[in-house]
């Protein structure tokens, strides 16, 4: 497929993220699936606590952030494993955007642990999506003991980095595919609603 354009979102703000090694490894393989990528690093951008008295044109960077993903055919969402969860950077970007910048729209998940697998961290992230009536990739990329996964910024383990370069191919192949019926919980979702 060509003309797709697939936006990592790296949600760890550390100089040395492990987050952000893996999420290039994912753009990697989507760009030769032939895709267009871009990696969106949140320590670039100004996103206060998302306040909903406040509009998005208001809260520093939030609406550059949301007009690039809704430039994406597909969104790879990359967190470290927070306190069994997703990062707070990546929640506050995901809390300016809504139904236009996820609906219908292919999103992949990465969650990279210090520890064990982070299955709630990807649990949660699946959740918001289809929250949003994203379309989720089945396959999931995770990372633990990510202490000793890498060296000098590469997998040591090919198997490992064949999984989360898998989900690049995926996103760029599931790019366009027809989306679900919206999710039972969407429509009770109003804070999407005209963010």
């Amino acid at each position: 497929m060509t003309n797709v354009h697939v936006v990592g979102v790296c949600g760890s703000l550390r100089d040395d993220s492990a987050t952000r090694i893996a999420l290039e490894c994912v753009l990697e393989a989507a760009r030769a699936g032939t895709a267009t990528t871009e990696l969106i690093d949140l320590r670039e951008y100004e996103l206060p606590i998302f306040d909903a008295d406040q509009s998005r044109a208001d809260a520093g960077d939030a609406d550059a952030l949301a007009s690039r993903l809704r430039d994406a055919d597909a969104i790879i969402l990359g967190s470290p494993m927070y306190h069994g969860s997703y990062s707070s950077p990546l929640k506050t970007a995901l809390d300016y955007c809504g139904f236009d910048e996820f609906r219908d729209t292919t999103v992949g998940l990465l969650a990279v642990s210090g520890g064990a697998f982070p299955v709630t961290a990807l649990e949660h992230m699946r959740s918001v999506c289809r929250a949003l009536n994203a379309w989720v990739i089945p396959h999931e990329a995770a990372v633990a003991n990510s202490h000793s996964a890498f060296e000098d910024g590469e997998f040591v383990d090919e198997d490992l980095e064949e999984r989360v370069a898998t989900l690049g191919r995926r996103a760029v192949q599931y790019a366009t595919i027809e989306p679900d019926p919206d999710s039972f919980q969407s429509d009770q979702n109003i804070g999407a609603e005209g963010k």
